[in-house]
């Protein structure tokens, strides 16, 4: 199977929306605290989700890990240990989308996440050069700086909405804690931190070469070579979060949530969350100190559910950067890139720019057009470079 740039972009997208929509089950969680249903979809995602994919799709999955540990133990242990710092940007993503919003807070935390986990394996390998050198390279890395372009618009449109939104209106789309500086500050180290999980698949690629030949002589699909790699990469982002959920747990004493003990849910896991009777059932009313079964269950659920839609933005950019071809670092781009564009769509359905001027949806419809402009750029380049290597190699 051979590259094919353009459904590597649709996979890419695939992703994106995948990522995009994770959060939205979290607004269907009552009286949680985010440690605990954090916790919950950290499993579903980081563990279950990876291991039994890439068990089902990639046969003797451990069999391949082990192989890798043996004659490749550093694409292991620096795989795990980015995947640790990767976790990090995780935690305080979820605190840039809490005082930014969605469609603002994936914008900012993911176009710095873009420009570090693009550029920087290439430059680690000795390639940024070369790539620029040809036609093919300068194409990508365009579509590259038009991201970082729209990533610049959608900051001001966010600047822009800041200044004309009611507090009323914040607290109506679920932004009751909206927060420009703040949100952006935090946003700015989510970004950096976030970028490592690329530097994790980065180095993680002997993992996935292994895997592509077991693939390949046992008649499977080339595709899923990379899932095995998620899997180490993810081991690590667990481990962090693991921990500082762990940790929070025992500092709020929240560890009795997990049976039925009603929680705060400082994440706004839905629009109106707060002291209000409105988050409970009505059995919920009549015995305050627990939730009802039914609510439990259904928290469980979500936050499963949340966990698994996380996944499988990975699912696909795996599947997607098999299909890139020489240049696959731009998979970052593409990927960061989708996950913006559907972020953005999903703050425009859950009306977070409502009450902005014209001048800012603007903005944010010009940083759309320009984010969903990227992805196609990039896989231009990708196809010529495919369509270059073609050419050679038929010489």
């Amino acid at each position: 199977m051979g590259s094919n740039p353009f459904l590597g972009v649709i996979y890419h997208w695939i992703g994106g929306f995948a990522s995009a929509t994770n959060f939205i089950p979290f607004r269907g969680i009552k009286r949680w605290s985010w440690e605990i249903y954090w916790l919950i979809q950290g499993i579903a995602a980081w563990l279950i989700a990876p291991i039994f994919l890439a068990g089902l799709l990639v046969p003797d999955l451990f069999h391949i890990l082990h192989t890798a540990y043996v004659t490749k133990p550093e694409s292991i242990w620096v795989a795990i240990l980015f995947g640790m710092l990767w976790g990090v940007g995780g935690l305080t993503f979820g605190l840039a989308i809490r005082y930014l919003g969605i469609a603002l807070g994936y914008a900012i935390a993911l176009g710095l996440c873009t420009a570090f986990g693009t550029l920087v394996p290439p430059i680690f390998h000795g390639q940024l050069v070369t790539i620029a050198g040809e036609r093919s390279g300068q194409i990508i890395l365009l579509g590259i700086f038009i991201c970082l372009v729209a990533v610049a618009v959608n900051g001001a449109a966010g600047l822009s909405k800041e200044r004309e939104i009611t507090p009323e209106e914040k607290a109506e789309s679920g932004e009751r804690d909206f927060s420009f500086v703040k949100g952006v500050l935090i946003a700015v180290g989510a970004g950096f931190m976030s970028s490592f999980f690329a530097f994790g698949l980065d180095a993680g690629a002997p993992i996935g070469a292994i895997a592509k030949a077991h693939l390949i002589e046992t008649g499977r699909p080339e595709v899923f070579q990379n899932l095995p790699v998620l899997v180490v990469v993810l081991w690590g982002g667990f481990a962090t979060n693991f921990v500082w959920s762990i940790i929070l747990i025992f500092r709020n004493r929240s560890f009795a949530q997990f049976t039925g003990t009603p929680g705060s849910n400082p994440m706004r896991a839905v629009a109106t969350s707060g002291d209000t009777l409105m988050d409970f059932d009505a059995s919920d009313i009549a015995a305050l100190s627990r939730l009802s079964n039914a609510t439990l269950v259904r928290n469980y659920l979500f936050a499963a559910l949340a966990g698994v839609i996380w996944y499988f933005q990975f699912f696909f950019y795996s599947m997607g950067q098999t299909k890139m071809g020489r240049y696959d670092f731009s998979s970052w781009t593409l990927h960061m890139a989708s996950i913006i564009i559907f972020a953005t769509l999903w703050g425009l359905a859950l009306k977070e720019w409502k009450g902005t001027s014209r001048r800012t949806k603007t903005l944010v419809t010009c940083g759309l057009m320009l984010l969903i402009g990227s992805t196609l750029v990039v896989g231009y380049g990708n196809y010529l470079k495919a369509m270059e290597t073609t050419v050679q190699a038929t010489r």
